[in-house]
């Protein structure tokens, strides 16, 4: 099983599975439809969102635990 770590990059985490997409923005991360997305980690993504990168991180994994 693929596991999310918070210096993921964004397109890294979508890249192991792109529903993932929904999570991220409900969570008012609407920059997964930006480019930069490739470029930032889900730690930096979630700070500048004021955001806790350890609870995105684990309602991620919690995802993907579930999908299995």
């Amino acid at each position: 099983m693929a596991k999310i770590t918070k210096d993921m990059l964004m397109g890294q985490i979508l890249q192991v599975d792109e529903n993932m997409a929904g999570i991220l923005m409900r969570e008012g991360m609407h920059c997964v439809g930006c480019p930069s997305h490739q470029f930032e980690s889900l730690e930096e993504a979630a700070m500048v969102h004021g955001m806790d990168p350890d609870v995105l991180t684990a309602r991620l994994n919690a995802f993907l635990e579930a999908a299995e």
